[in-house]
């Protein structure tokens, strides 16, 4: 997986948006204006910050060396997941941004969801 997949399997899902709200060398990934995916643009290797539901995420770094508490962001709900230089599958990498997604959408108000058409 590169950035092109990352991006592509984000950007792919209803009411997402990229932006760089922290500066040129963070891409941020958004549903309906709230993150789901982060990644650093100016990384020698590809890595992705996304939000897991806290018993997993336990689960998912006890299993895979790859996957670790997100830097930089609250430990509990988000990994930081490693993708290169790894070997992590790309099928686990794109189910763990679905996982993410979903963790966001569903918490989005029913008036946002309404307005989106979830």
């Amino acid at each position: 997986m590169n950035l092109d997949d990352l991006r592509n399997r984000c950007l792919a899902k209803t009411a997402v948006t990229e932006e760089l709200p922290f500066g040129p060398d963070t891409l941020v990934f958004k549903v309906a204006g709230k993150m789901f995916a982060l990644t650093g643009l100016d990384e020698a290797d590809l890595r992705v910050n996304l939000k897991c539901d806290p018993e997993r995420s336990v689960q998912l770094r006890e299993r895979h060396e790859e996957i670790k508490p997100g830097w930089h962001m609250n430990k509990t709900h988000w990994n930081t997941v490693y993708i290169e230089n790894g070997d992590l599958s790309d099928e686990l990498v794109y189910e763990l941004i679905d996982h993410s997604y979903e963790l966001v959408k569903s918490s989005l108000t029913k008036k946002v969801k309404a307005e989106f058409g979830f």
